[in-house]
């Protein structure tokens, strides 16, 4: 297993505000994601990721993210096995679950 960076959801929200250049990759499912969403993230299922490998830029950070933070560790991994430089890749700590409970109070939860 390769070690995947992680980021907290107060550190994106900074990052996001400091108009960080990053794609927010989110990896739920659509039911999910029509459910609750962060704005301007990219969508792939995680189970489609294989199939978009080329949709998804590189030399950018990458931030994936999915409910609590598991799914989005794998495809983080999935992508450092397939060329994906580490460097660039980070796993948001806790999902978009973490980024409701601590940035956007608002964002019902499931």
């Amino acid at each position: 297993m390769i070690p995947i960076k992680s980021i907290t959801a107060i550190e994106l929200d900074q990052k996001l505000k400091q108009q960080h250049k990053l794609v927010l990759l989110d990896v739920r499912e659509p039911s999910e994601v029509n459910f609750c969403k962060i704005e301007g993230a990219m969508h792939i299922p995680m189970n489609l990721i294989p199939l978009y490998l080329d949709k998804i830029p590189d030399e950018i950070d990458i931030v994936i993210y999915c409910h609590h933070g598991v799914r989005s560790l794998n495809v983080a991994n999935y992508l450092a096995e397939n060329g994906f430089d580490t460097d660039y890749l980070y796993n948001l700590t806790g999902g978009i679950d973490a980024w409701a409970l601590m940035v956007d109070k608002n964002m019902p939860r499931y």
